[in-house]
């Protein structure tokens, strides 16, 4: 059996002695290393620099350190006169960073010089980056998870629990210190809950959902599985969230709904305008939104479509909005359209000039969208405009620009156009009676007045509102009797406001004592009470007084679901709280 060589006798068996006599031996075994590498003698001078010593640092045999890389130099100085292994970090090479480890060359236990390794420390600098990141996303982390408004329970894959964040510590009553460590199996066995999401999640390997009691409160559970890149279950997250507290902001919704037509009806009575002392009173849901969408547009130069039956008060939301808008110290212009003969409307409109036609004023005279100029032009009426005049009308909202009758140069003006008809447009466009383009142009904004009947929550107020009104310009006080307000609240005012103020108007001036009572009332209201007043009393022979309660009262509440969005404007409108309506609703199969 051969006997072991030591490294020298093994190297001279492997080399030949010439070989390991040659220079050049030496600096291909270093050239080989995959650092860089110097040899200095005590005074500092290189002896030796391998192949990435030379490149990386542009050292050579014979250069003195200090002149390349003085700082390095310093430190081996220390070295030099310790005799001590020294690690350096952070030289910079020609291309890279590198470490620098520095030791002590003795010979028969003499220091004759010191040795570098240069270790590249470009890639050690990337972990120590990444190692950097991690600890910044893990924190990251940490704080997202523990900033979360939801409870959060994170376990392991065998139910052990290893983080619970401060939220779930709030909703359960707990430390995380009495939980984390422990597995959920325990805890479940120690009734602290009587099922386990995670358990469930871990048995399923799928996502699973409950609802728990815990000291007093709802909870909505959500377990969540996490798989590893193999498909193993790592990890179990469940999030908990306390329903209780949305059940009561919901309540606290529902109760904000129920009060929010009345902040709407104390909104916009603060925003009613008073014009030849009528007043826009409004109680009806339709009416409520016609005004909203009034008061929005009054704030943009946009035209507007008013839309509704003769008298129902388009020329006072034509005030509303202009009062309410940017304009508001402008003049606001109005032309009945249909008030005009055909052959004057275009020069009432744009306007004409010197000798234009025979009859015309010597010096012209100023239409009036001149007139109106920053400000607004009411047009009511607008279906009976001509066609001519449509025409010119049209041109004018593209281009903003007026030419008088008998002119020939255009003038710009800075008007807002407001429109209003009774008229179905649309069935005219049909007909060729009214440009297409001209009703797009106008009804870029329409807006509907109800009706008199369409609104039968505002009746009762404008009648006490009028009859106030008119007591107190002849001096004097009226009230309606009961019997009187019944009748007058089921009359459906074909002529709608106007109608209204002037049956006002009339009792007020007519009757004879204070307390207008029924025969102070028109025949045609008082006739018209008496058939409706006798279609709702009459019923079949066989059906009992309850069954007759019970089918008005149903037939009441379907006909307010139709009228109304919601249970709670039912309810106002019908004088009762909004349980009693949802306990009607359920018992006639209603809700």
């Amino acid at each position: 059996m051969p006997l072991a060589l030591e490294p020298h006798q093994f190297i001279a068996s492997a080399f030949s002695d010439a070989t390991l006599h040659s220079e050049n031996f030496y600096h291909a075994l270093t050239d080989a290393i995959d650092v860089g590498f110097i040899a200095i003698n005590n005074s500092g001078m290189t002896i030796h620099a391998n192949r990435i010593a030379r490149e990386s640092f542009n050292i050579s045999c014979g250069t003195h350190l200090n002149s390349i890389m003085p700082e390095l130099w310093d430190k081996i100085s220390q070295t030099l006169r310790e005799s001590k292994p020294r690690l350096e970090i952070s030289v910079r090479g020609v291309e890279s960073n590198y470490l620098v480890k520095v030791s002590p060359i003795m010979v028969e236990g003499e220091r004759i010089g010191v040795a570098c390794l240069f270790i590249e420390s470009t890639e050690l600098e990337d972990i120590a980056m990444q190692m950097r990141f991690f600890q910044e996303l893990t924190c990251e982390l940490d704080t997202i998870i523990d900033s979360s408004s939801d409870g959060l329970w994170i376990c392991d894959a065998e139910a052990n629990v290893l983080r619970i964040n401060p939220a779930s510590e709030r909703v359960n009553k707990i430390r995380s210190s009495e939980v984390v460590g422990r597995n959920m199996r325990e805890l479940v066995q120690e009734g602290f809950v009587d099922r386990s999401v995670t358990l469930e999640v871990i048995k399923t390997g799928a996502a699973f959902n409950m609802l728990q009691q815990r000291e007093g409160s709802k909870l909505i559970l959500t377990g969540n599985p996490v798989f590893s890149s193999n498909g193993d279950l790592i990890r179990v997250v469940v999030s908990e969230r306390d329903i209780t507290e949305i059940d009561t902001l919901q309540r606290e919704l529902e109760e904000q709904g129920a009060i929010k037509d009345q902040v709407l009806h104390h909104m916009l009575e603060m925003q009613q305008v008073e014009m030849e002392s009528r007043r826009v009173i409004a109680k009806s849901p339709c009416m409520l939104k016609a005004l909203r969408q009034a008061l929005k547009v009054s704030i943009v130069d946009s035209s507007v479509l008013i839309l509704g039956e003769s008298g129902v008060g388009k020329g006072l939301f034509a005030d509303l909005i202009h009062k309410n808008s940017g304009r508001a110290d402008k003049p606001l212009i109005k032309i009945n359209c249909g008030a005009i003969p055909e052959s004057l409307i275009e020069s009432e409109l744009f306007g004409y000039e010197k000798g234009a036609f025979t009859g015309a004023q010597t010096g012209g005279k100023p239409g009036y969208l001149e007139l109106a100029d920053g400000g607004t032009l009411f047009l009511d009426e607008i279906a009976e405009l001509p066609t001519a005049s449509q025409v010119k009308l049209l041109r004018f909202l593209e281009d903003g620009r007026v030419t008088r009758l008998g002119g020939t140069k255009s003038r710009t003006v800075n008007v807002r156009i407001l429109a209003a008809t009774h008229r179905n447009l649309e069935e005219m466009v049909k007909q060729e009676r009214f440009r297409l383009d001209l009703y797009y142009r106008l009804k870029v904004i329409p807006i509907h007045i109800p009706s008199v009947r369409e609104r039968r929550e505002c009746i009762l107020p404008m009648l006490h509102h009028y009859i106030a009104i008119y007591g107190a310009r002849n001096g004097i006080k009226k009230r309606l009797s009961g019997a009187a307000s019944d009748v007058l609240l089921v009359y459906p005012y074909p002529g709608n406001v106007r109608e209204l103020i002037n049956i006002c108007e009339r009792l007020v001036v007519m009757s004879e004592t204070e307390l207008i009572d029924l025969q102070d009332l028109p025949s045609d209201i008082a006739g018209h009470a008496k058939e409706v007043g006798t279609s709702i009393v009459s019923w079949p022979a066989s059906m009992t007084l309850q069954q007759a309660v019970d089918s008005v009262e149903r037939s009441i509440l379907t006909q307010a679901l139709e009228r109304f969005d919601n249970q709670s404007q039912v309810a106002e409108a019908l004088g009762v709280n909004q349980s009693t309506i949802s306990k009607k609703l359920k018992r006639y199969g209603l809700g």
